[in-house]
């Protein structure tokens, strides 16, 4: 589902639509990072690893057929899905800002079901704050950033900008090849004084 010049415009909203109603919605977007995790699985594979109800499943996997994200490999039953490459550019008004969203970034909207942390760093910045988090925390796993630097360029406390970049963790190492650096939060020294709320 990358962009280009060529398509056509109904093409590109049906796209972006199709987009939003991901990261609207946790559980579509985490289904959407299995299947793209796992290149291909039947319903009852969605199931089992992400505990949901058959119906639910069912729901869910021809929500995402119908808006074009995923697609049915395998249409004998049990049928098969196959998430489609999501690489979409989002260019603000004003020209001044542009968001890619990626499957990296819906795999990490998805997480805030589970994930306490990145749902509340989304509640206070939107899916567009946790887009930049996650540059940042593709930075830091490179060592290219601290989460100190990471506090002020975002205005946010360094323990809550640790917090995030931990919550992130995981799912940098699922989508980039880095090698693991950088210390478990328990491990840094960090101002106690400052709190997640901060975020």
């Amino acid at each position: 589902m990358s962009r280009t010049s060529n398509r056509a415009n109904g093409d590109i909203v049906r796209d972006f639509l199709s987009v939003a109603d991901l990261l609207e919605e946790p559980q579509l977007a985490q289904l959407y990072a299995y299947l793209a995790r796992e290149d291909e699985a039947t319903v009852q594979d969605v199931m089992d690893e992400l505990e949901l109800a058959q119906g639910t499943a069912y729901s869910y996997a021809n929500r995402l057929v119908d808006t074009g994200v995923v697609e049915v490999t395998q249409d004998e039953q049990p049928r098969r899905y196959a998430a489609r490459e999501i690489d979409l550019t989002v260019t603000t008004t004003a020209g001044d800002r542009e968001y890619t969203i990626t499957p990296v970034l819906i795999d990490a909207v998805g997480r805030r079901e589970t994930n306490g942390d990145i749902d509340t760093y989304i509640d206070r910045h939107g899916v567009a704050g946790l887009a930049t988090a996650l540059t940042y925390a593709v930075a830091r796993e490179r060592g290219e950033v601290t989460h100190w630097l990471m506090a002020e360029d975002l205005d946010i406390s360094p323990l809550a900008a640790e917090m995030t970049l931990q919550a992130l963790r995981p799912v940098v190492h699922e989508h980039h090849n880095i090698e693991a650096s950088g210390a478990s939060l328990d491990e840094l020294d960090v101002d106690d004084g400052d709190t997640a709320n901060d975020a």
